[in-house]
């Protein structure tokens, strides 16, 4: 019997932004894998088995995956947002590196609305022009590094997406960043603050940088630091398309 994997994206929370490709997938699945949090958003049914599990098991995760596909199954791996943005996709080809007689297995990545897509329209369009998305965390790459993108984003006037910007162990790091991007000129920048996005707990709210209190922020947050060009239209903010 052949197996196949699924890695899906749940997309940023609400039901109606779940593409069809992943329904399906969902709906073809015996078995679905992931983050407790994210495989809670899927319904039991008769012949579906759920395995949730802890997080910073990535590549457990993933081996197990690959071997209940291995095996016959349609394994599901479910990441929130889109799951190659600081997700599971990658995890699952790393562990198929270091495993070559996993290549062979059927394996799809379906793409899912990823946080700072969902943030930047609820705000209006901050992403308009060229952006980057940087990870906060520093759990799998020093802060040094981090300090470096941040910088280097910042002097380049991309609009930057912030993830996972900051958590009960890591209750500092946000409050680091915010100076490395005064330090770097973007002090005068509008800077989003967008939690839980779609859900029913959603709360957005814009700050100039120098003025914006790191506690605002926790690990449901997507932060967008805007460019310097990016202007108010009434209660939406936007990058021109135009930038000199």
């Amino acid at each position: 019997m052949s197996g196949s994997l699924v890695i899906a994206g749940l997309g940023p929370g609400d039901e109606t932004l779940l593409t069809l490709a992943v329904q399906a997938a969902l709906a073809d699945a015996t078995d679905i894998l992931g983050y407790k949090p994210y495989v809670e958003r899927i319904a039991a049914r008769p012949g579906l088995t759920l395995h949730p599990s802890g997080n910073r098991e990535e590549l457990a995760r993933a081996e197990a995956a690959l071997k209940i596909a291995a095996g016959g199954g349609r394994a599901v791996i479910v990441s929130s947002g889109d799951p190659g943005v600081f997700a599971m996709a990658a995890a699952v080809f790393e562990v198929i590196e270091a495993c070559p007689h996993w290549r062979d297995i059927d394996i799809q990545v379906l793409p899912g609305v990823t946080a700072m897509l969902a943030a930047a329209a609820r705000a209006g369009a901050p992403l308009g022009h060229d952006f980057c998305a940087i990870n906060l965390s520093d759990n799998l790459k020093p802060w040094a590094l981090i300090e470096k993108r941040l910088r280097l984003a910042a002097e380049a006037d991309f609009a930057i997406a912030l993830y996972n910007p900051r958590s009960a162990s890591r209750p500092d790091g946000f409050a680091r960043a915010l100076e490395v991007l005064k330090e770097a000129g973007a002090a005068d920048r509008l800077v989003i603050f967008a939690r839980a996005v779609t859900t029913a707990g959603e709360h957005i709210e814009t700050h100039v940088l120098c003025e914006a209190a790191p506690e605002i922020a926790d690990m449901r947050t997507l932060v967008i630091v805007c460019n310097a060009a990016t202007r108010r239209a009434g209660r939406w903010v936007y990058a021109p398309r135009h930038v000199s």
